[in-house]
């Protein structure tokens, strides 16, 4: 498998792994991703959430992270949540949503005070938990609160070994993006993926190549003029800031084999224009990874997938790589 250009050492502080909806997949990939510790060569983590919903896991409540690392070889750690009532695999409940949000706290005080090394966190259905009180649009920009970083300095990044990709613009209607399309939030959004390549990922040079937004990028104009009115002059000046970005290009070539090798990330204009590649390139290894973070923080590339809980046959590889990149980005900062 390609490697992700990670420092897959060990740090000294283990991984907090947070609740995620109890209701989904996440307890079920938590725990397999523990079961395959040994061949995967993981970084010792815990869990934050109730051990009675790891099936077929053999669990040791912790008092403290450090405690993680005296059980793991033998038992997943536990730091211990309560549920507020039963959990039912595959029916999520607004009951158990002050827990859920109550392990994101939990685990950003704890990377925070260097506690946990990184946070990955489990995959969450946002929808339940704002009448509870969560007040971010999701997880990336809770994290930024709670770290005192403006949203608009943090990046979303999807990592699989063969692509990464950044999205300009996030989880807003496609009719909307050409007014939120700006020369400033791109050069804003390159200058941090470019660092966090250099910091994170050990890239000494990286190459960012930036999709357009129009067909044939625009053909001069002619399809659209946002590439000539926005996303070349960002390039420029990105470029004049010493950064290495070229564009922009037609996304429709930009993502096969051999124009991959030219760049080390991608950067979307769009939502989707960067995650249907990375997810036909390799869907169960994609990692999202939050950048401009003064904290390490991942999680998998799915949602909650209801669908399957407690049927057994949610798949972790993306668990199991989003510990992996957490575990390598953090033992890569801890050796800077």
């Amino acid at each position: 498998m390609p490697s992700l250009n990670t420092n897959s050492s060990q740090t000294a502080a283990p991984i907090a792994i947070t609740l995620g909806d109890p209701a989904g997949v996440g307890p079920e990939i938590v725990a397999k991703a523990w079961h395959a510790r040994k061949a995967e060569k993981l970084t010792p983590f815990f869990w934050i959430g109730d051990p009675g919903l790891l099936r077929d896991c053999p669990t040791q409540s912790i008092a403290a992270p450090d405690h993680a690392l005296e059980v793991w070889q033998n038992a997943l750690p536990v730091l211990p949540l309560e549920m507020n009532g039963p959990v039912t695999p595959g029916a999520p409940s607004a009951h158990t949503a002050p827990a859920v949000i109550e392990a994101l706290e939990i685990s950003a005080a704890l990377s925070q005070a260097a506690k946990a090394s990184a946070v990955v966190t489990a995959p969450m259905a946002k929808d339940l938990l704002y009448a509870a009180g969560f007040n971010a649009p999701g997880q990336t920009e809770f994290y930024a609160d709670a770290c005192a970083v403006e949203r608009d300095r943090v990046v979303m990044m999807l990592a699989a070994p063969m692509l990464k990709v950044v999205p300009i613009t996030i989880h807003i209607p496609l009719a909307k993006v050409p007014e939120h399309l700006t020369q400033d939030l791109i050069i804003a959004r390159a200058i941090t993926t470019d660092a966090a390549l250099r910091q994170d990922f050990g890239i000494g040079a990286p190459r960012l190549a930036l999709c357009g937004l129009n067909p044939h990028a625009g053909e001069h104009g002619k399809i659209g003029d946002e590439e000539e009115k926005i996303i070349a002059p960002a390039v420029d000046a990105l470029r004049a800031q010493g950064i290495d970005a070229r564009g922009p290009f037609s996304a429709d070539t930009m993502f096969h084999a051999e124009a991959r090798a030219g760049y080390d990330a991608a950067l979307a204009m769009y939502h989707d224009q960067g995650l249907i590649p990375l997810k036909a390139l390799d869907f169960h290894s994609g990692v999202n990874v939050t950048l401009g973070l003064p904290i390490v923080r991942t999680s998998p590339d799915h949602g909650t997938a209801f669908d399957i809980a407690g049927k057994n046959l949610a798949n972790p590889r993306s668990m199991i790589e989003a510990i992996r990149v957490a575990g390598a980005i953090a033992a890569r900062r801890s050796a800077a």
